[in-house]
């Protein structure tokens, strides 16, 4: 076990950077500061096989745990996944077969080994303990909690405001997240601000086993590419195993407002540096040229600083040297559509014929490099240039 690091300084970074709320702050630092060794939990579902950038922030801040000398425990959530957490779903979330959920596992440690020392964390499983529950079990943990507790929470308010579905199993899922904690007798749990009620259910279960209630750290939630929430669900997603190019030409199309919070959420910029760079927007500075800054601390993170310097270069060569203007069209489509569809639908072109007749003429052209040679060609993320002077960016969601 490493030797535990108590510095002041750094454990209020680390209870304020990117936080929403620490339960209980006053605590949770006298802990960090006698120098105890804690265990840090983080759980994670794998509702997809790629980790994108909002769910590397609880990974990040787990990061610094283990820098501090901490014990790091890792939960993938392949029992709770099975059951799906409601917490930021409008509808009831369908169950996922225990084949996705396999599927999306193969490259998990993998990932998650891009941002932590894998050799000094427990990497475990929650179907491991959950799977041995008797329904006698579950009866008594469900004890703990009230229907009321549960339709006070907002999205299932909404939902039964609304006459939507809502499934008891949904409600059971808080419960299983609690138990986890009781599982691995966790001091600390970390998790999106959006999970504050299952990360409260943790402190409810562990007084029912007798044990010392874990206090929580709540985290920012990051916007996606369109805006919302980044979640698979909407495929707004930047993921960690991005290709160079990909991941720095989405950063490239982030909202300008959100800059700021993608350099404290996603690098690891000092927050003194941080706050020069908001100055500097403030003062009028080009948000485009920040955000090259922001793609690349983010590429090299992931990809390493030379990979970082050529997927800038890169999309310099494609979209400035090549005359793309700072504001062209976007369209959102679904995959599986034909450019052709959507680009008449939008009166991007007037017909099928006309796109015919460009593409055959070699009118249209792929700004990362080629030409658009097949009429029928399927939608992906893509920035055409069509004749010499239209533009147009496909984003498939």
């Amino acid at each position: 076990m490493d030797k535990i690091i108590v510095d002041e300084a750094r454990i209020d970074e680390l209870l304020s950077r990117g936080v929403e709320d620490v339960i209980v702050k006053e605590e949770l630092k006298k802990e960090l500061l006698s120098g105890k060794v804690l265990r840090i939990k983080l759980g994670v579902d794998p509702t997809g096989p790629k980790i994108h950038l909002g769910r590397a922030i609880p990974i990040r801040k787990l990061r610094e745990f283990q820098k501090l000398g901490h014990q790091v425990v890792f939960i993938v959530g392949d029992f709770t996944a099975q059951v799906g957490d409601a917490s930021d779903k409008s509808d009831k979330r369908p169950m996922l077969a225990r084949s996705e959920i396999d599927e999306n596992l193969k490259d998990y440690k993998n990932q998650i080994s891009k941002i932590l020392d894998i050799s000094k964390i427990e990497f475990l499983y929650n179907n491991d303990w959950l799977s041995k529950l008797t329904f006698s079990d579950v009866a008594s943990l469900a004890e703990s909690f009230t229907v009321q507790q549960m339709l006070a929470r907002r999205n299932f308010k909404d939902r039964y405001d609304q006459g939507k579905e809502i499934s008891l199993r949904e409600f059971l899922y808080p419960i299983m997240q609690g138990y986890d904690s009781v599982a691995v007798k966790a001091d600390v749990e970390i998790g999106g601000f959006d999970q504050l009620f299952n990360l409260k259910a943790g402190r409810v279960i562990q007084e029912v086993y007798g044990m010392p209630k874990q206090n929580i750290i709540t985290l920012s939630m990051l916007e996606g590419t369109d805006g919302r929430k980044m979640s698979t669900s909407w495929g707004n997603v930047i993921t960690i195993v991005d290709q160079p190019f990909d991941m720095f030409g989405k950063i490239m199309s982030i909202r300008d407002d959100l800059i700021i919070k993608y350099f404290t959420l996603c690098t690891d910029l000092d927050l003194e540096e941080i706050r020069k760079i908001e100055k500097e927007l403030k003062d009028g500075a080009n948000p485009r040229d920040v955000k090259m800054r922001l793609g690349t601390e983010v590429v090299t993170i992931y990809h390493g600083e030379k990979e970082a310097g050529l997927a800038k270069n890169s999309w310099v060569e494609a979209f400035q040297k090549g005359g793309v203007p700072d504001e062209i069209l976007e369209i959102h489509t679904t995959k599986d559509k034909e450019l052709v569809d959507i680009l008449v639908e939008n009166a991007v072109v007037p017909s099928k014929s006309e796109w015919r007749r460009l593409v055959e003429a070699k009118a249209v052209t792929n700004i990362a490099g080629g030409e658009i040679t097949d009429p029928k060609e399927k939608a992906t993320n893509i920035t055409l240039k069509i004749g010499k002077k239209r533009f147009v960016r496909v984003i498939v969601d």
